[in-house]
């Protein structure tokens, strides 16, 4: 081992990054990101923790096959938004 090393033409490596997690960009809607900062807030909890959650969430779901009773409560969440969507509260 030398007493003294020159580091005048050293580089600087690249940052070992941390186990387990990615810093990405992504795009996402405007009330989908203000509807995760709000619940956050209430639950005093991090946006991005949560959204994590749910990510998680989402992929331990889409392995399980769809059964009726899934797409029945599915349906059941998500008709009444899409008839109020369309301006009318039933079917034409």
């Amino acid at each position: 081992m030398k007493p003294e090393y020159d580091f005048s033409k050293g580089k600087r490596g690249a940052v070992i990054p941390e186990k387990g997690k990615t810093r990405i960009s992504i795009f996402i809607d405007n009330a989908v990101l203000t509807e995760f900062r709000a619940r956050a807030e209430r639950a005093g909890a991090g946006y991005q923790t949560m959204m994590n959650d749910a990510l998680r969430a989402y992929l331990s779901q889409s392995d399980q096959p769809v059964t009726e009773r899934a797409l029945r409560q599915i349906l059941r969440q998500e008709l009444p938004e899409y008839l109020a969507s369309r301006g009318t509260g039933k079917g034409k």
